[in-house]
């Protein structure tokens, strides 16, 4: 599967005041949208985010298990050092998917606090793994094996660059020994292009053996 990363804007801060005078923070607005085509040419179907959506709910939302990071990532594993909100409520609001989540009192979470405070614009990123299968006018369609891992906290929503991009596009996700572990795609396409006739079998073995070894 691949490593899909969506990023949205909209989305706003609350802060809310303890008895003690503490301020418990907040960002809430739509983490994820469905039947839309984004900007990096993905559909979601409804058919496909809702049961992601329920069990992502189910698994993680309903068991305090669903953190985001401060920060873009680029695998689908969440690094404990840099986790900074906890989602608290996740549900549909029309084609949006609109959550709620805390701010922790991690060391992210204090940096997230501090860039509120400091008036700070970012927005949130979804991090998710799934197949795409391209449908018409080259839009791709996200398919039933969509899996969400999380929503991360972000200061330039808008800016993924190309090569970012590329690099989630040409890799493989699979599970090794309950890890998510990448497969480099391109490296194993450059290997194969680079082959003599002579070596291009005792290649493609080889990264047909590196591939099993990942299972």
């Amino acid at each position: 599967m691949k490593l899909l990363r969506e990023d949205i804007e909209d989305f706003e801060v609350l802060t809310e005041s303890t008895k003690d005078g503490k301020k418990n923070y907040y960002i809430q607005g739509p983490f994820m949208q469905a039947e839309t085509v984004n900007r990096n040419g993905r559909m979601y179907p409804m058919s496909i985010m809702v049961p992601a959506v329920e069990k992502y709910i189910e698994e993680a939302v309903a068991k305090n298990r669903a953190v985001g990071t401060l920060g873009h990532e680029d695998t689908p594993k969440i690094s404990e050092n840099k986790i900074s909100h906890k989602i608290t409520e996740l549900k549909f609001d029309g084609n949006n998917v609109w959550g709620k989540a805390k701010v922790l009192e991690t060391a992210a979470g204090k940096e997230l606090q501090a860039l509120i405070d400091g008036g700070v614009s970012f927005g949130c990123s979804s991090r998710a793994l799934g197949s795409l299968k391209e449908g018409e006018n080259g839009v791709k369609i996200v398919q039933s094996d969509f899996t969400i891992s999380c929503v991360d906290a972000v200061l330039q929503p808008s800016g993924i660059s190309c090569w970012v991009d590329g690099i989630m596009e040409e890799s493989e996700w699979v599970m090794r020994n309950g890890e998510w572990v990448k497969l480099n795609l391109e490296k194993a396409q450059t290997s194969i292009r680079k082959a003599s006739k002579q070596d291009i079998e005792k290649v493609a073995l080889q990264i047909f053996e590196n591939y099993i070894n990942t299972l």
